[in-house]
């Protein structure tokens, strides 16, 4: 099973938390591969950053819902491919190498970065005759607005949606192939794919990665994989480092938001390779 100490456990949870709700990654992506990296056996890491990634999601999801940034019915279109992705991945996950996987999953980060990178300045902007509108979603569309200052309203439309639910049924695999919550796929494909501002695609990734981790988490129980011990300890990393994450989160631009994403994703790529 997984004999670390309590508290590094939950310091480990905390900062990938933090991390991973900034960017809407899942703190998972980072905190799996640590702990394969401290002598974790892989079938018990990747429960473990499911539990953190489900945490995180439950602790940002207030002041994410508060500030007007998560789109419930976008979010809940693309989740229906992410969980039946995420049944299939935990189902077979014992049937893929390790290397195979962390290989696959540099690649994917490494692209998503490089999307990011070859973008500049905000796509979508901030309209006057918006400034009244009131953060949030447009009900019965996946339109919707948020709050970029006090002063500026930015209105958005999600596009290409059967391309995105492709890359969504593949970061529901993933997900439930490694234990990592999918977020490092969902976030860029809402954002580079769909045209979904970087803070908007964040902030419902992290709400959304929740339910495909109780999911994963559904199979990995009955397979005899949580470590319960070492998973409590994982939750109270995870909540504090969401909720401190989200916090956060509300106060950086757009621009700051999506250079630390494409900064995270290539150092995701890097230790994936290392412990592959």
């Amino acid at each position: 099973m997984v004999d670390l100490p309590i508290a590094l456990l939950i310091g480990l949870s905390f900062v990938t938390a933090l991390i991973g709700t900034l960017g809407g990654l899942g703190g998972a992506i980072l905190l799996v591969p640590v702990l394969v990296l401290l002598g974790v056996e892989p079938q018990f890491a990747a429960p473990l950053g499911i539990l953190s990634v489900a945490a995180g999601s439950l602790a940002a999801a207030p002041r994410h819902l508060d500030d007007g940034v998560v789109h419930h019915r976008l979010g809940v279109t693309l989740e229906i491919a992410a969980t039946a992705g995420a049944v299939a991945g935990a189902a077979v996950g014992g049937l893929i190498s390790s290397t195979v996987l962390s290989r696959t999953l540099a690649v994917v980060a490494l692209l998503a970065a490089i999307s990011g990178v070859r973008r500049r300045g905000l796509r979508n902007l901030p309209r006057a005759e918006f400034s009244l509108e009131e953060p949030g979603e447009w009900p019965g569309t996946l339109s919707g607005a948020y709050r970029l200052s006090p002063t500026e309203i930015v209105p958005y439309a999600a596009k290409r949606v059967p391309t995105a639910l492709a890359a969504m049924l593949v970061s529901g695999v993933i997900s439930g192939l490694a234990g990592i919550g999918g977020g490092f796929i969902k976030t860029p494909a809402m954002n580079q794919i769909m045209t979904v501002p970087v803070r908007v695609a964040a902030a419902t990734s992290t709400f959304t990665v929740g339910i495909t981790a109780a999911a994963s988490l559904l199979v990995f129980s009955g397979q005899g994989r949580i470590d319960y011990r070492a998973g409590a300890a994982i939750i109270v990393g995870g909540v504090l480092g969401g909720s401190v994450g989200a916090r956060f989160g509300r106060s950086l631009h757009p621009d700051l938001t999506r250079r630390l994403l494409t900064v995270m994703l290539v150092i995701i790529s890097v230790i994936l390779v290392v412990t592959g």
